[in-house]
């Protein structure tokens, strides 16, 4: 396989993780189904409406079109939970820069070595993408309040992601049930998107006047 192949392949696989992690940051119906799931209304005290209506100002608030600061509209926010959310929006906001330039360069690439009837890149990104869902869906299996803290230690310097409800009510309404489900849900589209590559190499391969290498 050529250099071109593979780094049409790493691209690709790039593109697919961030935007499985972009699709997942944005579908708020997971998250509006996560209410009635976790009964956050029962067990917080706020209203369907409002709870909604604080996770969408953080959703927001993670655009990367977004420029204004944090405010959300009925709850307190400690200085820490600031910083905190400040070094989150950072880490989506990388993601959703890079996602369209690599799109881009996955798609030309991917573009040209389809009209030269070389198709293996699409074998290479299946085996890529699905590596990840592997080693990630094991340890989430294994234990997902480990993996929860870990992630955290890995990407964050410090511990103010560990809220106190008192100053930082919004942590009522961010259970870790979420954070897995959201997990689950990237590592699905992953998924998909590795047999989807696959199935179109496959299928391309098949063709006697493709060469596959």
């Amino acid at each position: 396989m050529k250099i071109k192949q593979i780094l049409t392949a790493i691209a690709l696989t790039l593109c697919i993780l961030s935007a499985a992690i972009v699709f997942t940051l944005n579908f708020r119906p997971l998250y509006y189904m996560d209410i009635h799931h976790f009964n956050l209304p029962e067990n917080t005290g706020y209203s369907e409406e409002e709870i909604r209506e604080n996770y969408d100002t953080l959703i927001d608030y993670n655009s990367v079109f977004y420029r204004e600061e944090l405010e959300f509209p009925t709850l307190t926010m400690s200085e820490e939970g600031r910083i905190h959310f400040v070094e989150v929006k950072r880490i989506f906001v990388f993601i959703q820069a890079v996602l369209l330039p690599l799109s881009l360069l996955g798609s030309i690439l991917g573009i040209l070595s389809l009209k030269k009837q070389k198709p293996a890149y699409l074998r290479l990104t299946s085996v890529l993408t699905l590596a990840l869902p592997v080693i990630l869906g094991a340890l989430i299996a294994m234990n997902w309040d480990q993996f929860f803290v870990l992630f955290h230690k890995l990407f964050f310097n410090n511990d103010y992601w560990i809220f106190d409800a008192d100053t930082d009510p919004i942590i009522l309404l961010l259970p870790d049930g979420f954070f897995m489900h959201c997990a689950l849900m990237i590592l699905a589209l992953i998924v998909i998107a590795s047999l989807l590559c696959f199935v179109i190499y496959r299928r391309l391969s098949r063709r006697p006047e493709i060469c596959s290498n």
